[in-house]
């Protein structure tokens, strides 16, 4: 398998349905009745937490619903103003290790703020993308025979106050935002379709 997968826009998206939308075209690339593909979208507002169900609350009720998903990572926010990347990637016959594509997944983001001149980093046992100042890009993943699905948050314009919620992915470190570091923020699609471009560009140097 060569080449990167198809790109699709897709707007804004409930979450629970794109989640059973990326689990039927990795269910699909599994058994070879369907190609990988990239989708990017923003959710209306949601909280999300992992297989292990982690409860990091910082107040009783949350101010958007929790759906618990078989992605890995503990609980976080999705909502307008945070680009969700989805590549849906058949690991195994790309001879990619899951620790090899989140290091991947990562690096596509830091080249992809680069590209704004802002310089981020990885952070040692901590997954996702950071700055000096926090948190700006989470990820979670789930691989099922050999097919990755789910994949990164950007946080590109979140109101702060959906974040106050959770203590995001318990390490008590606060959440940014790219417009914190640049002024002219671009359309999401414009800014999607440049992270499939690093993406790409990283998958194919694998």
């Amino acid at each position: 398998m060569s080449g990167p997968p198809p790109f699709e826009w897709l707007d804004q998206q409930p979450y629970e349905l794109m989640w059973q939308r990326l689990q039927e075209r990795a269910d699909a690339v599994a058994s070879g009745l369907g190609a990988e593909v990239i989708w990017a979208c923003e959710h209306a507002p949601v909280y999300t937490t992992g297989r292990r169900g982690v409860d990091n609350r910082e107040q009783p009720t949350l101010p958007a619903p929790l759906i618990h998903t078989d992605r890995g990572g503990e609980t976080t926010f999705h909502g307008a103003g945070q680009l969700m990347f989805y590549p849906v990637i058949h690991l195994k016959q790309r001879h990619i290790s899951p620790k090899a594509y989140v290091r991947l997944l990562e690096q596509s983001c830091i080249n992809l703020l680069a590209e704004y001149g802002l310089t981020a980093e990885r952070r040692c046992s901590l997954p996702g993308v950071w700055t000096n100042e926090g948190k700006i890009a989470a990820i979670g993943l789930r691989i099922r025979e050999g097919v990755a699905y789910h994949g990164m948050a950007l946080n590109v314009k979140v109101e702060p106050g959906w974040f106050a919620a959770i203590n995001p992915c318990g390490t008590g470190l606060e959440s940014i935002n790219l417009e914190n570091y640049i002024e002219d923020i671009p359309e999401m699609s414009g800014l999607a379709k440049r992270w499939q471009r690093h993406f790409a560009a990283v998958l194919s140097s694998n």
